[in-house]
């Protein structure tokens, strides 16, 4: 008992119950990781053998992080504990009995990379076009295939789709394909241990005499696999204990299945439950401010978090007029709070929903001179996306230059490769004509008439733009860029999570052009891009002592004194792409809750009345969550009032579309619906940021009509007439 005298009461219980199935709900900030290792290390008190224990996370730092804090709790035995991620405890035992299932210990574990290849070899041996069809969206399917326990011939039940149809036949290649090689990839290290358990009694019987006593960190992350392999080690003596927190399950895009925690008490029906309900980390206001919010999820499991803590600020939301002035908002409170307290930067963290929210922000802490550090992440105008983006713009105002042409020549793809353009290089050189010059002429080079026309498409593309940057606004040149360069479809067709962060991030920049456009009386390409390269060339200070900006998913398990939660609108979170059915709508409702209780002593919400999104001034509806925030924890900060009366209370479990009505009947700004009939095609309308305009098309009546507007001073805007604001003259 000696070891856990330093827990609270509900956390000694919990590390003491060391037989049978243990469920431990550890609520934000209760001290999760301290009761794991407290209990691991009560376990070698009591007389357990270290490798008779097995600690399994989801990092190689928390494990490390674990078995640093037993070793100080007891001393030596700790390092005989197997302790470390699934993947890698998993891969040390396909070492020593792989062979059972046909492979040598000397196996090649491929990462991501070399898995694309084989994908791509495979699809090059069925004639398979790797233009028509992405290989990274055929790797993405194949892999949240293997983590939900989904064969090939399974796959190919649920297929619908012509990239469903032949990702089931690549799929099965590159089974086959991984076994000839003597090699499995990353998802393999959780379904052959499976395989190996199921198909060797005696092997199975060995493990579980081994691992007495199972520990599982996070356990609402664990997608099918690695609950099964759980289940089938923990079969015959029954000693698991889950340490987890449903309320915090985020990552359902990675194959997390929070089912997992949800479904454990039906899977083991003697389990004893402990709840962690302390909370050591925030003050009463933010912890009751996100305790209330989380209460409106469904499917969970019931807990309410306290804490002995101050009471403190209320829960700032500060309602901006776009996004613009969202991020000056939030640089003015960041300086208040740096001079009313003893506060470094470090102890700041800014979070958003998708990593393209980070430019305007960013552009906000640079005019102010803050040091910033972007987590999981790179600076907006320095991901290669943007840059590749920026290259193109750059050629079309200037084809002399060579460093951008180089960049964007062959992308995306056109066939035209390293030797080809190695031979221009060399023409160019040879002839002292500038590179852009000698691709225009190389129709006498000795190169394939296929990528001779690859080349002059390229450059007749170029010098279109170049003579239409001055017919058309810098913003349509933007959009009508991209489009045709065919860059959006690529990756949205590509449908992994980092191709539509790429996506979202491309979106944004044709955004900064829109709003530049927008807020400059002479604006230019040259100009623009003249204030890009100042902003990439800004230097960020290197230090220590710097504000984080992170996405809300890469905040969990992190903690900050001040935290900014950023685009607080429909849409944007929760966000769209997810209102699916209502368990999307959940995890989204979790995910802010994640993001508020990283706050440990002040909280601030922000949204914005419009903001600039996919090239276009989009008018923001508030967030539902932000209704279901107790008010008595709230204070609305607004330089106008915008909103007619402060959100009545939703009914909980409204799907999205009912939800997005209920929120759009409580906007001010439409004194009432018959709008619409006042406004019609030719109607010549006044905005209040825009100015005066003529309406050109009308779609759409009552609260879902449409307008285009060609307005004098700055062109043609889509708008939702409902929050357009738009006046009759």
């Amino acid at each position: 008992m000696s070891v856990l005298l330093k827990l609270n009461q509900a956390q000694q219980e919990a590390a003491k119950c060391i037989e049978g199935p243990v469920m431990i709900i550890a609520g934000a900030g209760s001290g999760k990781t301290r009761v794991l290792t407290h209990r691991i290390a009560y376990l070698l008190e009591t007389g357990i053998k270290p490798y008779q224990i097995l600690a399994l996370t989801f990092t190689n730092k928390a494990a490390k992080e674990m078995k640093g804090r037993i070793t100080q709790l007891v001393g030596s035995g700790a390092d005989k504990i197997w302790a470390g991620t699934f993947h890698s405890i998993f891969a040390r035992i396909l070492r020593n009995e792989c062979e059972q299932i046909g492979f040598t210990k000397n196996f090649t574990i491929y990462d991501s990379e070399d898995s694309l290849n084989l994908i791509k070899s495979i699809m090059k041996d069925y004639n398979i076009s790797t233009q028509q069809y992405n290989p990274k969206a055929v790797q993405s399917k194949i892999s949240n295939s293997k983590n939900a326990l989904v064969s090939p011939v399974e796959l190919q039940k649920l297929s619908h789709t012509p990239i469903d149809v032949l990702t089931c036949k690549v799929f099965s290649k590159y089974q086959l394909r991984l076994f000839q090689n003597n090699s499995m990839d990353f998802d393999d290290l959780l379904l052959k241990p499976i395989e190996l358990f199921q198909k060797n009694k005696i092997t199975l019987e060995k493990y579980q005499y081994r691992f007495q006593f199972l520990n599982i960190d996070e356990f609402q992350d664990t997608n099918r696999a690695q609950y099964l392999l759980i289940n089938i080690l923990a079969e015959r003596y029954k000693n698991l204990c889950i340490v987890g927190d449903d309320a915090q399950s985020i990552y359902s895009f990675r194959g997390a299945d929070i089912k997992n925690i949800l479904d454990f008490q039906k899977d083991y029906e003697e389990v004893k439950i402990f709840r962690l309900e302390q909370n050591y980390r925030s003050t009463k206001s933010i912890l009751a401010g996100a305790d209330g919010v989380i209460k409106n999820n469904s499917n969970q499991i019931k807990k309410t978090l306290w804490t002995d803590n101050e009471i403190g600020e209320q829960i700032s939301i500060l309602e901006t007029e776009d996004d613009k002035e969202e991020g000056l908002q939030i640089v003015a409170k960041i300086q208040k709070e740096l001079l009313s307290q003893t506060m470094n930067l470090k102890d700041i963290a800014i979070l958003y929903r998708t990593n393209s929210q980070s430019r305007s922000l960013e552009d906000a802490l640079r005019r102010q001179g803050f040091a910033y550090e972007i987590v999981g992440g790179i600076e907006f105008y320095r991901r290669k996306e943007i840059k590749d983006i920026l290259a193109y713009l750059r050629i079309i105002i200037n084809p002399a230059d060579e460093e951008s042409l180089l960049r964007i020549i062959n992308f995306p793809t056109r066939g035209i490769g390293d030797t080809a353009i190695q031979k221009v290089i060399a023409i160019s050189r040879n002839t002292k004509k500038g590179l852009f010059e000698t691709l225009k002429q190389i129709i006498s080079a000795e190169l394939p008439e296929r990528v001779k026309n690859s080349i002059l498409t390229f450059c007749k593309l170029i010098e279109k733009y170049n003579q239409l940057q001055n017919k058309i606004s810098l913003s349509e040149l933007g959009r009508t860029l991209v489009d045709e360069i065919g860059i959006l479809k690529l990756l949205k067709e590509e449908g992994t999570v980092e191709s539509l962060n790429r996506w979202e991030n491309i979106q944004e920049l044709l955004s900064a052009l829109t709003e530049y456009c927008d807020t400059k009386e002479e604006p230019t390409l040259a100009n623009f891009l003249e204030e890009v390269s100042l902003i990439s060339a800004t230097d960020n200070k290197n230090e220590d002592n710097k504000i984080t900006l992170m996405t809300l998913h890469a905040a969990k398990g992190l903690e900050f004194q001040i935290v900014f939660i950023t685009g607080l609108e429909e849409g944007l979170l929760p966000l769209s792409q997810t209102l699916q059915n209502n368990d999307e709508v959940e995890e989204e409702r979790r995910l802010f809750y994640v993001g508020m209780t990283r706050a440990m002593k002040k909280l601030y919400l922000t949204q914005a009345r419009f903001r600039y999104r996919f090239g276009e001034i989009s008018y923001c509806v508030p967030s539902r969550f932000i209704d279901e925030i107790p008010q008595n924890y709230v204070n609305v900060e607004s330089k106008k009032n915008y909103y007619s009366k402060k959100y009545s209370k939703p009914t909980q479990n409204t799907d999205s579309q009912s939800s997005e009505k209920y929120f759009s009947q409580e906007v001010e700004e439409i004194d009432d619906l018959t709008l619409s009939t006042k406004i019609k095609k030719g109607s010549l309308v006044f905005h209040d940021t825009f100015g005066n305009g003529r309406v050109v098309i009308v779609i759409g009546s009552g609260e879902n009509a449409k307008v285009t507007v060609d307005f004098e001073e700055i062109g043609k805007k889509n708008l939702l007439l409902m929050y357009a604001n738009l006046k009759t003259r």
